[in-house]
């Protein structure tokens, strides 16, 4: 069925009643707007800051050496930028700067620098093709993640791009998580598939695929529970969810985007390792930035995986989720303006 009225009951009263949006009050949502780059910059303040405060402690009026390349290099590992780009950063700080004092800004531009091109390989939009019609997007990550709400918000995206959009509430174990899915829907006019709570989930997308073609819609975005990496009969499940999705077309899921929650850290690196091999994930989505110091977890995703990241998420409102770029990322960890 779907949710063409929903009622004011429960989640949605909350929501809805009085005027207030499905999204919580936020810098971005209340008094003065802010731009992309400040709440970005905002986002990722506690993992600046982080990094920030150990090179103004290493770099202030000190001679470069290995025990200060050293100390730096631990800064960036509990930053999270892993081994391999920390090792990379310090060895361009140090180059022809041996012996020498080193101003901290000087430090932050070359871990931007560095960061950035990291980066720049994986910073790729989320790419509709026009000849998929639906074009489906399977989304996937452990609960709590931020999976549903990202849905919305990208079905907010979609829908201000003119596209026709179906939603398809396929986390079917938590009511929740479909309410939730139908305050998204209503807000941006999308119709969503759901079924009773504890209904099989491959059943229902089954379902919401036969509708997306009836309708036309250009995109169908479908959810899915919410399961930890290291649940073998969880991940079996999302694999018949796929296989169900290939019987109506072969060629999709078109898309299979992760979900991560930036506050896991290193457990991250896990969650694409296990969910690459069991669906096939062809891009990344990182949620929660503005809630770590750990923010340079992305880094060492890109490092390793070389996945796409198509979004970066810095907060609750629908505009705190925008696509990727390199170059402010690298910019906003470092600190500078």
């Amino acid at each position: 069925m779907t949710n063409d009225a929903p009622k004011k009951s429960g989640l949605m009263s909350r929501l809805f009643g009085g005027g207030v949006t499905a999204s919580a009050p936020s810098p971005s949502s209340v008094g003065l707007k802010l731009n992309w780059w400040q709440r970005l910059k905002s986002g990722l303040a506690r993992s600046s800051s982080s990094i920030g405060q150990g090179i103004t402690d290493l770099f202030t009026k000190r001679r470069l050496d290995d025990d200060t390349l050293q100390d730096f290099e631990d800064v960036l590992i509990r930053a999270d930028l892993g081994l391999p780009v920390a090792s990379r950063i310090v060895e361009a700080v140090g180059k022809g700067r041996y012996g020498k004092e080193i101003e901290g800004e000087e430090v932050k531009a070359i871990l931007a620098a560095e960061v950035t091109k990291t980066l720049t390989p994986v910073a790729k939009p989320l790419v509709i093709d026009e000849t998929k019609r639906p074009f489906v997007i399977l989304m996937v990550g452990v609960n709590g993640s931020g999976k549903t709400t990202t849905i919305g918000k990208l079905a907010a995206k979609f829908s201000a791009e003119g596209r026709k959009v179906m939603l398809a509430a396929g986390d079917t174990f938590r009511a929740a998580a479909i309410e939730q899915l139908q305050v998204w829907g209503t807000r941006v006019g999308a119709p969503v598939i759901t079924r009773p709570q504890g209904s099989d989930a491959s059943g229902l997308v089954f379902d919401a695929l036969d509708k997306a073609y009836e309708a036309g819609s250009d995109v169908l975005l479908i959810d899915t529970a919410g399961r930890l990496q290291n649940r073998t009969e969880l991940m079996a499940e999302l694999e018949k969810v796929i296989r169900v999705i290939k019987k109506k077309d072969e060629t999709a899921p078109h898309a299979t985007v992760l979900v991560l929650d930036a506050t896991v850290g290193q457990n991250a690196l896990s969650q694409v390792e296990i969910f690459g091999k069991m669906a096939g994930v062809t891009g990344l989505v990182m949620t929660k930035l503005d809630g770590t110091a750990r923010g340079g977890i992305l880094v060492a995703l890109a490092e390793k995986f070389g996945l796409p990241v198509h979004f970066i998420g810095v907060g609750e409102a629908v505009d705190d989720l925008e696509p990727f770029n390199a170059d402010e990322f690298g910019r906003a960890i470092a600190g500078l303006d």
